[in-house]
């Protein structure tokens, strides 16, 4: 009897295909499936994504258009059009939708199961560490406040450094491994989805310590969960 081949929905807040993220993703689901993509800035134009970038005191998420170009935009722009993708892909019947973005989101209301890698790691960290100090990496300088707050909910010091996945450098990851290696970290997350596993490397190169990459924590999770 041929098996039917599950069919996951990713939702990204920039646009997609995300063909930075979705290799590893897969690689990490561990199983043959088919990936079907939306993305929140699709349709959009550079200049009317340009419109959408935070002012204070906005929730402030970085991503990428479609040719890789980074982009920040403010979190309360897009929730409409994420949301719009997910009815999409229930109403298509898709046996599991996943978010690409570790960004903080209001529930949303879904028929479908949601995998949110916000939630994963947030649940996941204090599992591993139990007391200690954890390291962040984010894309940006000025999302260290509200990763700092969302990361001292699970009861652990937290040490930060920011390097984007988008458009930094070699020398930008190393420095952000030896800055939380001297501010003395005992795990490290990496939040943002467009981190890599090269990127990954580098950090536990220079700080000597574990480090978590959320889009291949995000796939072995998905593939557990849709995986015969």
């Amino acid at each position: 009897m041929e098996h039917k081949k599950i069919r996951i929905g990713a939702v990204t807040i920039g646009q997609s295909p995300r063909t930075d993220v979705a290799p590893e993703f897969e690689s990490a689901l561990g199983m043959d499936a088919e990936l079907i993509q939306a993305g929140a800035l699709d349709g959009l134009s550079l200049e009317e994504v340009r419109k959408l970038a935070p002012n204070p005191g906005d929730y402030i998420l970085v991503t990428r258009m479609r040719d890789g170009t980074e982009v920040k935009i403010a979190e309360h722009h897009i929730l409409d059009r994420m949301k719009a993708a997910i009815r999409q892909f229930e109403n298509d019947g898709l046996d599991l939708i996943v978010l690409f973005c570790t960004g903080q989101f209001p529930e949303i209301d879904s028929r479908s199961l949601i995998l949110k890698p916000d939630v994963l790691m947030v649940q996941t960290v204090p599992g591993i560490l139990k007391k200690g100090r954890l390291g962040a990496v984010v894309p940006s300088p000025d999302q260290i406040p509200a990763m700092t707050k969302k990361w001292e909910q699970t009861g652990l010091e937290v040490v930060t450094a920011a390097a984007s996945p988008y458009s930094g450098k070699e020398e930008d990851f190393r420095a952000a491994g030896r800055s939380l290696a001297e501010q003395k970290a005992d795990l490290i997350v990496l939040d943002c989805i467009g981190y890599n596993s090269a990127m990954k490397k580098i950090i536990k190169e220079e700080s000597g310590k574990p480090v978590i990459l959320p889009r291949t924590l995000l796939g072995r999770i998905a593939g557990e969960i849709a995986g015969g």
